[in-house]
């Protein structure tokens, strides 16, 4: 029989006494923490025993905690409830639907509050929310405490205006550049850093195994006569870059030529007219390296959308672009292969690991991440066709789908009702979403933030396999090997931030030269 965590504010037989966990408490007990643990293995337990202690030191504290979306606040709220030993009316979620007035009347009645970042951060500024008597602001996916989140913004006003402040930073995945991630610290005051992953030897037997597989396809002849016809174009408007010496090589990054994109705007806005001509071509080689990467990773039935969206645009620069022989030929070609029945060879690649695997366990559960709205809609069409599929489009709100729906698809998807779970970035990032069987990436993604967080949806209670997708010799190839060396990067700077005698500053606001 396992070992459980003892204490007077948490339920007996709740949560498992797991030594890596206890390690990361004791820690943020003594300093304002970033812990970066793997999906599954119980970043929120760590915040309900830290708010147990932390209430336990001051009875009459308050504590907040933040998600960047209402389903994780809400499912925060049920962790806190189910775990801890106090009335569930002392605990309130928060959200801009309920009016001003009376949430600043709940700031004061409830003990522990679960909002968004900008509720919590318009309230601050309306002054209706005293930050005084808060003795513990948790911010889950805190690796989006950069720029002009809120986070950043609670997190300083937080530290200014408690009593007795303590700050919890949870997240799988902060980012793979040693800047980014002392961005993040700097930007929620964090003191001390504590990183575990699946491989320590006080996680590992928690972990279940995963079995990674790569699946490569090859483009057919037909895909590649239209990609032979963009990449001439392509480098025509390179080379034109060339001639007006504002690139030096004839292989440049789309990274590169979006900063260079926004130097020459900005060059413009300062009245230079010289740069009216290099704009055109940057902003032109843009369009059809996406178009590129569009017909290697996802098919010729997103790269149609995308024809007929800059066939609408008014600009001169887009018109000059389409009137070009080479992607005229190449837009003909996309809607000959389209109106042929033409798809990537990724589909047929899918739809046979699909079927293989319902047929030998029926009762499996699948995801499948895709990064576009129009290739989920694809899948779903194409794997409906195949015995035993039940599959299911999960689609951010954006996208027409409200949140009452989104809970109802996945309320059905546990059920059973359907065993396929096809939806793009939404689906990465914290949502309950059941445990699964198998994982599939469309493509591969060049974040490690976003890599890190789908593989975390298989492999917590069971065993999982995880296929990524590849076109050979594509874009997939280098985003795959791109968001290795991040994550690599990545565990490699935490694990010296954490080992490194000189702690972070108390503030948390340092300087590149501290490191």
């Amino acid at each position: 029989m396992p070992d459980f965590f003892e204490h007077p504010l948490i339920k007996k037989g709740k949560i498992q006494a797991r030594a890596y966990q206890e390690a990361i408490l004791k820690e943020a007990m003594k300093n304002n923490l970033l812990a970066v643990l793997p999906t599954g293995l119980g970043k929120t337990p760590i915040a309900v025993m830290l708010a147990a202690r932390r209430l336990e030191q001051f009875p009459e504290g308050k504590i907040i905690v933040m998600a960047p979306t209402r389903p994780l606040t809400n499912q925060h709220f049920k962790t806190f409830r189910d775990f801890l030993n106090m009335p569930e009316e002392k605990m309130q979620v928060l959200t801009g639907n309920v009016k001003p007035s009376k949430r600043e009347a709940l700031y004061r009645e409830k003990q522990i509050i679960f909002a968004t970042p900008q509720t919590i951060q318009r309230d601050i500024e309306s002054g209706r929310l005293s930050l005084r008597d808060v003795v513990l602001l948790v911010t889950d996916e805190a690796h989006h405490s950069i720029g002009r989140y809120s986070y950043p913004f609670v997190a300083k006003k937080y530290l200014e205006k408690s009593e007795h402040p303590r700050i919890l930073g949870l997240t799988a995945s902060p980012g793979g550049t040693r800047e980014k991630i002392m961005e993040i610290c700097s930007n929620l005051g964090i003191e001390s850093v504590e990183i575990r992953t699946e491989k320590d030897h006080d996680v590992s037997p928690y972990v279940k195994e995963k079995k990674i597989e790569w699946f490569y396809v090859e483009l057919p002849e037909s895909f590649l006569r239209v990609s032979r016809l963009l990449s001439e174009a392509y480098s025509k408007k390179i080379e034109g870059l060339r001639k007006w010496r504002m690139v030096g090589r004839r292989r440049i990054s789309k990274r590169e030529l979006l900063h260079l994109q926004k130097t020459l705007i900005s060059k413009i806005k300062q009245g230079n007219r010289k740069a009216f001509i290099p704009i055109s071509l940057v902003t032109q080689a843009i369009k059809i390296e996406h178009a590129l990467g569009l017909l290697e990773t996802q098919g010729v039935g997103i790269l149609e959308k995308y024809w007929n969206k800059l066939r609408s645009e008014k600009s001169n620069s887009t018109k000059r672009m389409l009137a070009n022989k080479n992607i005229s030929q190449a837009m003909n070609l996309t809607r000959g292969l389209l109106e042929s029945g033409s798809r990537h060879p990724k589909i047929g690649k899918l739809c046979s690991i699909v079927e293989q695997q319902l047929r030998k366990k029926p009762e499996s559960k699948i995801i499948i991440f895709a990064n576009y709205r129009s290739t989920v809609k694809e899948i779903v069409d194409v794997l409906g066709r195949i015995k035993r599929a039940k599959p299911v489009e999960f689609i951010g709100q954006r996208s027409g789908i409200t949140q009452k729906e989104q809970m109802k698809r996945l309320g059905d998807f546990r059920s059973g009702a359907y065993n396929v779970l096809v939806g793009t970035s939404i689906s990465e990032e914290g949502l309950d979403i059941p445990e699964m069987d198998m994982a599939i990436f469309y493509e591969p993604v060049p974040s490690e933030i976003r890599s890190i967080q789908r593989r975390g949806r298989v492999g917590r209670q069971k065993f999982g396999r995880i296929i990524i997708l590849i076109t050979r010799g594509t874009r997939d190839e280098a985003y795959f090997w791109t968001a290795r060396a991040k994550e690599k990067r990545m565990k490699k700077t935490l694990y010296d931030m954490k080992h490194d005698k000189k702690p972070l500053k108390k503030t948390g606001q340092y300087t590149l030269g501290d490191f």
